[in-house]
């Protein structure tokens, strides 16, 4: 199954595996306002799937050179402050649904992830990336700040004084940086990309659906917490799962010595 966009491919696998591919390789991948359109609606298509249907997300730009080379330049220099502020409130929009995806959302990193293309790779759950890939918020060179979840999402991802440093110099990481910092969870050769993400999906989809959304969203809920409340999330989060089939085919697996069979419920 396939849907029909211009800049974006979406298609999935026979196991419910959707892949995105953001497809503009004579611009790098850039990302426009028609690019975040198109990808606003392929999340939304995806959210209102049922699991048979959606299981998980690979995200990836097409080509060699490039995941997404960051925002079109040439389509913001003359944007006025109202059309910059809607510009950067879309994208963050877009990424931040990409985060309340229920379903597991890889990045698969190929070649540069600059600016807008690093903020996509952060909003995803994790990143797996190619032996070529680069990262990087090069924004300050052009006079600006990163405007599509940036400045929070790389001070979670890195800490807060390697991202004022990174963000200050607008410096870029090689893979194995990116690695070292515990940005990216894996380093792959450019064949093993998508193979390496799929499997890791595969691994992923043996486990309880539920647990995994639920998993999730109290990771990402723990951020705008403090402590106390996050605990306390947490644990109502662990007894609502109490009430599922999910938990009762879990457990009983285990007493039984046998592979569980989830279905979500």
């Amino acid at each position: 199954m396939a849907f029909e966009f211009e800049n974006i491919k979406l298609e999935s696998k026979d196991n419910g595996v959707w892949i995105l591919t953001v497809s503009r390789p004579e611009a790098l991948n850039a990302l426009n306002a028609q690019i975040l359109n198109e990808m606003g609606e392929a999340i939304r298509q995806i959210s209102e799937m049922d699991f048979e249907n959606s299981k998980a997300l690979i995200i990836t730009g097409a080509g060699e050179k490039a995941f997404v080379a960051g925002a079109d330049i040439k389509e913001m220099m003359d944007l006025n402050q109202d059309q910059a502020m809607q510009f950067a409130k879309r994208g963050q929009s877009v990424f931040h649904e990409i985060n309340l995806l229920k379903i597991p959302v890889i990045a698969a990193v190929n070649g540069f992830a600059l600016g807008g293309g690093l903020e996509l790779a952060l909003a995803c759950d994790f990143i797996i990336a190619s032996e070529n890939a680069k990262f990087g918020l090069p924004e300050v060179s052009l006079g600006l700040i990163p405007g599509f979840g940036g400045t929070v999402r790389w001070a979670r991802a890195v800490g807060i004084r390697r991202a004022r440093e990174l963000t200050m110099t607008g410096d870029m990481l090689n893979a194995q940086q990116a690695l070292q910092m515990g940005l990216v969870n894996y380093v792959v050769t450019l064949p093993e990309l998508i193979p390496a993400a799929m499997k890791k999906i595969e691994m992923i989809l043996t486990r309880s659906p539920l647990a995994v959304a639920e998993a999730k969203k109290s990771i990402n809920q723990a951020f705008d917490l403090d402590t106390e409340a996050a605990l306390e999330n947490e644990a109502q989060i662990f007894g609502t799962l109490f009430t599922a089939q999910d938990v009762r085919e879990g457990t009983r697996a285990f007493i039984e010595k046998r592979k569980p069979v989830f279905t979500g419920e």
